[in-house]
């Protein structure tokens, strides 16, 4: 009889413990990818379960941009490059940073050795093709910084114009287009690249976001959520061929179009770009890249004020 009453006691136990899980909703901003292992690895690991947490991952993308993510309360938390989170920030939806994963920019120009494109003076009079998106502020403010007169092309969606030579620099991310002109037949050592983080223009990229409102309302719940994504991105970077069959996984299981070398490919450019020198991930917004970022888009008229660093990151 007591041996019955023991076990009743541990099965109520265990019962409270999943009943006292937070649940909480996370989208990323873009598409399914490697990009957001962490939060894959932390789900699928019990990562977040251990620090008490119910986490669901849901589809981000073009569908499901941020700016209605945080205004309907779609959502808890979000990813978002700073100068996006800065710029939805000015426009009056309070949000805060709460972990700065990525440390440094993965956007870059990219050029043919082939076009004798091997230094900044020979972009003049070039035609540079740049993405329609939240990021133009950084490679316009890279040509504005060298005085450089050139043709701008807004691109869309694709690398094809550069790959028919319709334009002679394209901006592209590292762990992304980069890789994708490789895998279009064009080898990295056929390309000329420059890195804008060698340029004194460093915006850092993905980061944690989430309302002010929900963060006071939650410390908590936020700090854990922190922890526990920091620990995944961690055991991602530590086992990569396991993160890359649950990512292609993960993309699969959504049809989007995945390609598995692409994705061990960004896996390890992402370690780069998050993951200091020390091999520790900090998950924080130094202000002197924030200030940065801000001083830019406030040159190209993407905001109005210079937003007060204290009041943009949960502490």
């Amino acid at each position: 009889m007591k041996r019955a009453t023991i076990i009743f006691y541990f099965i109520l136990v265990g019962l409270a413990v999943v009943h006292s899980q937070t649940k909480l909703r996370f989208i990323p901003h873009w598409l399914h990818q490697a990009q957001f292992s962490g939060f894959y690895m932390a789900c699928e690991k019990g990562i977040y379960e251990k620090y008490g947490l119910d986490v669901q991952i849901l589809d981000g993308g073009p569908l499901a941009p941020m700016s209605s993510v945080f205004v309907n309360n779609q959502a808890d938390f979000g990813t978002m490059f700073l100068s996006g989170a800065i710029e939805l920030y000015d426009g009056g939806v309070d949000i805060v940073n709460i972990c700065q994963l990525s440390q440094k920019s993965a956007l870059m120009f990219v050029a043919k050795k082939s076009s004798n494109i091997s230094s900044i003076e020979d972009f003049n009079g070039k035609k540079i093709g740049i993405w329609r998106s939240d990021f133009r502020e950084l490679p316009m403010a890279f040509i504005d910084q060298f005085n450089i007169s050139a043709e701008i092309f807004p691109i869309t969606s694709t690398i094809d114009l550069f790959l028919d030579d319709g334009i002679d620099i394209m901006c592209v991310m590292w762990y992304n287009e980069y890789d994708q002109i490789y895998h279009a037949g064009i080898d990295y050592q056929d390309l000329n690249t420059f890195f804008f983080f060698d340029y004194n223009l460093n915006f850092p990229e993905d980061g944690i976001y989430c309302t002010n409102e929900f963060y006071q309302q939650n410390p908590e719940a936020c700090n854990n959520f922190v922890k526990a994504t920091i620990e995944g991105w961690q055991y991602a970077f530590a086992h990569p061929d396991e993160t890359v069959d649950v990512v292609m996984r993960c993309m699969k299981k959504r049809n989007i179009p995945a390609n598995r070398a692409h994705q061990e490919w960004m896996l390890s450019i992402i370690e780069k770009v998050f993951v200091a020198e020390n091999g520790s991930i900090s998950g924080d917004l130094k202000e002197e890249d924030f200030l940065k970022t801000s001083q830019i888009l406030i040159q190209s008229g993407s905001i109005n004020i210079m937003p007060v660093f204290e009041e943009f990151i949960g502490k």
